[in-house]
């Protein structure tokens, strides 16, 4: 239920853009990501996984992840930029799914020694993210495109084959916070909420800066097996 509440989100989202209000096409791609965040979560919960569940949100990451943030950017800032801005959506989505298909059949041959700490390359949704910074950076500012529309394009097509890549990109799945580390977290967690209340878009902009920072950071510090096991 939450994976086609998802779809009808990111399906929503297009809708949204072509009528040119962006900022709530944005916030229902966010909304998908939130779900896709939680649907694995309550069905391994509920013991009820399936093999359609896991097909159903695949599909579901494509259209949310791959097609919706890639034709908001195009309607938003591309569609004078002829045909080059269209290509850089079609490598965009083709990425996304390239991505998620590599994720469908390394789980259906599970490497028991992959450290789950970790995924290769970007996840789609934070990919998504990443993707529509440029947007989020310009509702944060209160103005319409202001990055020349090469440099959005070649924003693009490097965030796409960044899905594709081998890079090892920190997962927050596996993550423990010390008992002694508790009170400062919850702390960071009330401010960064409050800032998402009063300041959502440059909180939203700063994560996704926080969030490229974190993978150059990490990223001499650990290599992937060639087999490493992603997720979608």
């Amino acid at each position: 239920m939450l994976t086609v509440v998802a779809i009808c989100a990111g399906l929503t989202a297009i809708r949204y853009g072509l009528q040119g209000s962006y900022e709530i096409a944005v916030q229902l791609i966010l909304l998908a990501a939130v779900l896709d965040g939680m649907d694995g979560r309550l069905a391994r919960a509920l013991k009820s996984e399936s093999g359609m569940g896991a097909e159903l949100d695949s599909l579901a990451d494509f259209l949310n992840f791959g097609v919706a943030p890639g034709f908001l950017l195009y309607t938003w800032a591309l569609e004078d930029s002829r045909s080059f801005g269209w290509l850089a959506v079609l490598i965009f989505a083709v990425c996304a799914v390239v991505r998620l298909a590599r994720f469908n059949v390394q789980r259906k041959s599970e490497d028991k020694e992959h450290d789950n700490a970790y995924f290769t390359g970007v996840p789609s949704p934070a990919g998504a993210m990443l993707v529509m910074l440029p947007m989020v950076l310009s509702f944060a500012f209160a103005t319409g495109p202001f990055l020349p529309d090469l440099v959005i394009v070649v924003w693009m097509v490097l965030v796409g084959l960044s899905m594709i890549s081998r890079i090892p990109t920190w997962s927050f799945k596996t993550t423990r916070i010390p008992r002694k580390n508790a009170k400062f977290f919850l702390v960071a967690v009330a401010f960064a909420l409050a800032a998402a209340v009063s300041y959502a878009w440059i909180t939203l902009a700063l994560l996704c800066l926080a969030y490229i920072a974190a993978v150059i950071i990490m990223l001499p510090r650990r290599k992937l097996p060639l087999s490493g096991r992603k997720d979608g």
